[in-house]
């Protein structure tokens, strides 16, 4: 059976109002979507806003044993926003339809694996014959993604769930967020605030009174004197608060210094399976992760996972199928607070479901760490992948430790992200320090 890989890499449900993207921001999603190569496996077709670099492709199905010749890329027409990201009118392009159901004439889809399952996704999946193909489908035709994305939706759910989160609220007018800053504010605490829909932190600034405060998972951190101050700021920030379009926004307590952390989840009918948990790298925003998660004991990875796994039942109760990442953070007190859902092929999905389990493999998931950052400036993915080979860093099957390059963000601004698999997490920093000074000038 075929697998039909869809790269629909930002969506409303993921971003909110596509339109606010900047060229840059859409030309990094474009090389976003190229990961799907990692999912693939020989027969399969994938959707993809672009044709794959050719080095690229060599390189992913080289590492994980697929034939590259195997595969079939369609690419539908790019429309008015371009061609980086694969918006609901471009899957819905006649023309498209038609080439895709050429392709996979005689070739059963048993399934579809898109990175965000939304409506746009069903729509084609039933154009093409295969709903059915689509897990949790008839929840996801009826706009069930952006529940499962909400950030607003996340805090009812871990509420009902018994879930711990941050203190604070989802408020609906200016006036609401005004008093929910100021309340927090005057009790000594920094604010977090959040837009409804967002991804990586780029929807959250941190609200402060005079104190010096580092952002870590939010763009910026804004100094607040007094309320006149906080009531100019909301003014000023409303339509960035509300994506421009009335959402809500979520108004938290802050904790500095807090540890980053997720879990990762498949939610199938019968339940959900880990797929793996892991520490994200903040600067301010994410930029990476270690894999698993270094910081914690063994008793916060355990409740890490365990409160985790409520809230994806509470998910696949409402009838979401398909990938979950519940965030949280750890404070420096000890303790541990969810933050978000994400309802979709993240930026980890590929460490796990890829890279662990058909690289580094299951039985060396116990003894290997997996480090995972962003922005590495190459002269080129080729070229890089040519200087680590001659390093003696590349990935080796034999070890299973390594450098690999897991995506190539070469046409947005010249860089590769890169992972190292080593033995833990000190091996791993030895082996990125040896990594970047191959390219420091």
């Amino acid at each position: 059976m075929t697998t039909l890989c869809i790269g629909n890499n930002r969506t409303e449900e993921m971003v909110g109002d596509l339109t606010g993207m900047t060229p840059l921001e859409r030309a990094f999603a474009g090389c976003g979507a190229q990961r799907m190569l990692w999912f693939a496996e020989d027969g399969d077709v994938l959707v993809l806003p672009w044709e794959p670099e050719p080095a690229y492709l060599a390189y992913v199905t080289g590492l994980t044993g697929t034939r590259a010749e195997s595969l079939t890329v369609v690419v539908p027409p790019a429309g008015p926003d371009g061609e980086d990201i694969l918006t609901p009118d471009r899957l819905a392009d006649p023309g498209f339809r038609r080439e895709l159901r050429r392709v996979l004439a005689g070739r059963p889809v048993g399934r579809v694996l898109a990175i965000s399952p939304n409506a746009a996704v069903v729509d084609l999946a039933a154009a093409i014959g295969a709903e059915d193909a689509v897990p949790g489908h008839a929840f996801a035709a009826q706009g069930g993604n952006a529940l499962v994305n909400s950030k607003a939706v996340f805090r009812a759910l871990a509420a009902g769930a018994g879930v711990p989160v941050s203190p604070g609220t989802v408020a609906t007018s200016p006036q609401q967020v005004e008093a929910a800053v100021n309340g927090l504010l005057e009790q000594g605490h920094s604010v977090m605030v959040k837009v409804e829909y967002q991804a990586g932190g780029f929807g959250n600034e941190v609200l402060t009174r005079a104190e010096q405060v580092a952002p870590a998972g939010a763009q910026r951190a804004v100094e607040l004197a007094d309320a006149d101050a906080v009531a100019a700021y909301v003014a000023e920030r409303w339509q960035w608060l509300t994506g421009g379009r009335n959402q809500r926004v979520v108004v938290e307590r802050y904790f500095a210094d807090a540890v980053p952390l997720y879990a990762e989840f498949s939610v199938g009918d019968g339940g959900s399976v880990l797929s793996g948990c892991g520490e994200m790298v903040m600067d301010p925003v994410v930029v990476g992760e270690i894999t698993p998660p270094v910081t914690p004991d063994a008793g916060v990875r355990a409740e890490l996972v365990d409160q985790a796994a409520r809230l994806c039942e509470s998910l696949r109760v409402l009838g979401y199928r398909g990938t979950v990442s519940a965030d949280a953070f750890l404070t420096p007190k000890g303790e541990l607070y969810f933050s978000e859902t994400n309802g979709r092929l993240t930026g980890s999905t590929h460490l796990h479901d890829a890279l662990f389990a058909r690289l580094v493999g299951a039985e060396h998931r116990a003894d290997r760490v997996i480090l995972e950052l962003a922005g590495l400036h190459v002269p080129s993915f080729p070229e890089a992948v040519a200087a680590v080979g001659r390093a003696g860093l590349a990935f080796d099957p034999r070890t299973r430790t390594g450098v690999v390059f897991s995506a190539d963000f070469g046409p947005a601004d010249g860089s590769v992200m890169y992972c190292v698999v080593a033995e833990d997490a000190a091996a791993a920093r030895a082996a990125e320090s040896r990594l970047l000074a191959l390219f420091a000038q």
